[in-house]
């Protein structure tokens, strides 16, 4: 659902904008207070593996193709505001280097995924966990609702700046309900994807999701000659670990260069959902020449090699590379302007 340059007027796309840069700089503040030395190398990887995942497009209905947003998957992974970061640094490199979604849209396209997504995502994972026993199961299946739900709230999202400030004349009702409708089949994708992801990661390293958090593994007793959980919730603790942050890292990252430089040649070629409702509804035609059309890597292609399953490999492969390097990088310098704060508000630093 990349917004390219022409759909949304200047002043529009002004305002969202400052929405969009307005809503990153609180993000940058509360990612202090979510990262840590174990989730800032995490925070990264997430980023990388989301752009990874937004190459595969999966075929949904009527000609029309879909690929994850990863709003929630971020947001339940790494917590909200580091979540906004991570798909903010996701459109940023896909804008700049891939020619994907305009450079005048990026603000819409930051309101629409990284903070509609994010926030829609995380308010009903968070309200699903508070009523559903603390289970991995139950994580699981927050996760898969969350994500079902913010990908066509993103999607109205996007309807709503269209009729404030759309270049094309069109029924916004129309626009309304075929973006709405499509993208509750994208949804249920992305659904699927982020609880895949969630599960996984949670049956190996549960300490590392930030909306797993308060899952525990109750205290067994023998009972009768037979294990029992112990009744007092104070008796609970954290479910242990299967395998070590490198091991995860590692594993994440090799299974974002697979995603992106080799399975990504079988995405479908369809039309996304909000090409597909453009095209049917007569707005596609506004859509704008992207700046960086000239770019070595537009289109997720690298200029100048032939073969098209290379070139698209290799363009995937300098997109997570470059996605995890500047994923990082952010989310370090975060890490470590909370760490320098926290050395200066220290009772020994502070004079008499």
């Amino acid at each position: 659902m990349h917004v390219p340059d022409g759909f949304i007027d200047a002043p529009t796309s002004a305002v969202t904008g400052v929405v969009a840069a307005a809503a990153v700089a609180v993000s940058l503040r509360g990612a202090r207070r979510e990262l840590d030395e174990r989730t800032a190398p995490l925070a990264g990887l997430v980023a990388a593996f989301i752009f990874a995942v937004q190459m595969l497009n999966f075929p949904v209905a009527a000609g029309t193709s879909g690929h994850l947003l990863g709003g929630a998957l971020a947001a339940i992974l790494v917590g909200p505001y580091t979540g906004a970061l991570c798909i903010s640094v996701v459109l940023l490199m896909q804008g700049i280097l891939f020619a994907d979604g305009g450079l005048t849209a990026l603000g819409v396209n930051i309101t629409n995924m990284a903070i509609v997504g994010v926030v829609v995502a995380y308010v009903v994972f968070r309200g699903l966990v508070k009523v559903l026993p603390k289970t991995r199961r139950s994580i699981t299946a927050a996760s898969f609702v969350a994500a079902l739900v913010s990908v066509p709230v993103a999607a109205l999202s996007f309807t709503l700046l269209f009729w404030i400030g759309g270049t094309t004349d069109v029924s916004i009702g129309k626009v309304a309900a075929a973006m709405g409708s499509v993208h509750l089949l994208i949804g249920i994708g992305e659904a699927v994807i982020t609880a895949l992801t969630i599960g996984a990661v949670i049956a190996v390293r549960p300490d590392l999701v930030y909306g797993a958090r308060d899952l525990r593994r109750p205290l067994k007793l023998r009972v009768g000659g037979e294990l029992v959980d112990a009744p007092a919730p104070e008796t609970a603790r954290p479910v242990a670990a299967r395998t070590s942050r490198r091991t995860l890292w590692i594993s994440g990252l090799a299974t974002s260069l697979v995603l992106a430089g080799f399975v990504s040649f079988y995405a479908s070629a369809n039309p996304d959902g909000l090409e597909k409702v453009a095209a049917d509804k007569g707005f596609l035609e506004s859509a704008e020449e992207h700046a960086n059309a000239d770019s070595p890597l537009a289109d997720y292609g690298v200029r100048d090699v032939d073969n098209a399953r290379l070139s698209g490999g290799l363009a995937g492969v300098i997109g997570v590379g470059a996605t995890v390097l500047a994923g990082t990088g952010v989310f370090w310098a975060v890490r470590r302007r909370r760490t320098a704060e926290a050395a200066d508000a220290s009772p020994t630093n502070i004079g008499v």
